[in-house]
């Protein structure tokens, strides 16, 4: 099936009198009629389900969907985008290992890595992602356990060179991880690129309505984990809490998530609830029709931006003047990576609140990548965690206002824009 296809019927093919849409399997817990049976359950000797903390077949099929949409060999759901993050690096790295990462990432994810994973005794180093792979190189330590990175990140709008860093990433030894919430798989797919673990916060644009919080990992299957041996013990040398299983032996391409399934999960639990789930295979049954509207939206809305005197400057990968212009036309699949673009005010921070808080169609919110058009001020809000020389190398000045194009007129929009530009002195 084509990606559309896969939108509406991917990962869950009911049969003779089962329901049309997705089950809500709304339980913690699953009978068994021998002790035997549940026995192999808790030794991975047999698939199943047991206990919902660990994983349930609602989200199972929406995370296959998902895998299904990526072109993975297997996907596992999460309560947030955040817990996505912070398990597909726990999964292959502990304390005492490093990562390198790019440093334009969302502020909650810099934070996650710079902080609080730090904490765990994991390093970070944060690079550049427009640097020369020999700069990007020089982060690399013999301890490195994988590179991160966003397809287009949060909020500058930076695009990442998948391929390149790809490259990198696989000269040491280690996989690629990129997180590709914005674009989404009907935009951009990575695994075509090189890399080899995706994310996504399932809470944007899969959703699209502000329904439900959720995150998402897909493996492509393609790391031989095996051949680095030496870096990833924990999936390949046996595993105590299994009785000495190895993940690569008995599980093959299929290791990475179902590690993150029979570890992390068990013992972090960030696991969405069976209806929440449920919520986003009713987003992504519609989600290669809105991301395009999105995206075309966005275009009509930043080129009008770009034409008035009041705005500083615009930063939409989809403009022809665009630095990532070229990286666009290689790694998405239309003119436009996203609906999400970045721009000035002139006159500053100041400026910039005064005229956010003028718009009336346009919402102030937190959140971004939904069908409501909204913006956002991450100096102020999501990123004033930050330093200002955290925020300059994140690709945040100022004045940055980040605006999310829903899918209301753009017409309409537009209107709105222009009434509260003409509120700016």
């Amino acid at each position: 099936m084509k990606i559309d296809t896969l939108c509406v019927q991917g990962g869950y093919q009911p049969k003779r009198g089962e329901p049309r849409q997705v089950p809500i399997y709304q339980t913690t817990t699953f009978r068994y009629e021998t002790s035997e049976q549940m026995a192999d359950l808790f030794d991975l000797k047999a698939s199943g389900y047991f206990y919902t903390r660990l994983a349930n077949p609602t989200n199972d099929l929406v995370a296959k969907k998902i895998a299904a949409l990526e072109g993975g060999v297997a996907g596992i759901l999460t309560s947030s985008g955040q817990a996505a993050s912070t398990y597909s690096v726990l999964n292959i790295a502990s304390a005492g290992d490093h990562v390198v990462s790019s440093a334009q990432i969302y502020g909650g994810t810099f934070n996650l890595f710079a902080v609080s994973l730090k904490k765990m005794g994991i390093d970070f180093t944060f690079v550049d992602p427009d640097a020369d792979e020999r700069t990007i190189q020089a982060a690399f330590r013999p301890n490195t356990k994988c590179v991160f990175g966003e397809t287009v990140a949060n909020p500058s709008g930076a695009v990442l060179d998948i391929a390149k860093f790809a490259r990198i990433a696989h000269r040491n030894g280690v996989p690629l991880i990129v997180d590709n919430t914005f674009p989404t798989p009907i935009l951009c797919r990575p695994f075509r690129f090189g890399c080899d673990i995706v994310t996504h916060a399932t809470t944007k644009y899969m959703d699209g309505h502000s329904a439900q919080v959720g995150g998402c990992i897909v493996d492509s299957g393609n790391f031989d984990w095996a051949k680095h041996a030496d870096k990833f013990p924990g999936l390949v040398e046996p595993d105590a809490s299994y009785h000495g299983l190895s993940y690569v032996k008995t599980f093959g391409k299929l290791a990475y998530i179902t590690k993150c399934t029979a570890h992390l999960m068990r013992d972090f639990g960030s696991i969405p609830s069976p209806f929440n789930a449920f919520l986003v295979n009713l987003g992504l049954e519609s989600l290669h029709v809105r991301i395009r509207r999105h995206a075309e939206s966005a275009m009509k809305v930043a080129k009008w931006l770009k034409g008035q005197r009041k705005v500083e400057w615009v930063n939409f990968a989809g403009l022809p003047d665009s630095p990532y212009h070229r990286l666009v036309r290689k790694q998405f699949d239309g003119p436009a990576p996203c609906g999400v673009m970045t721009f000035g005010i002139r006159g500053g921070r100041k400026a910039s609140i005064r005229f956010m808080d003028a718009l009336k169609v346009i919402g102030i919110v937190t959140h971004v990548a939904d069908a409501w058009s909204c913006v956002l001020h991450p100096a102020s809000h999501t990123h004033r965690q930050l330093t200002d020389a955290q925020l300059r190398a994140a690709g945040i000045p100022p004045d940055l206002i980040r605006l999310s194009v829903g899918l209301e007129e753009p017409d309409d929009l537009i209107a709105d824009l222009r009434q509260a530009l003409a509120k700016v002195k």
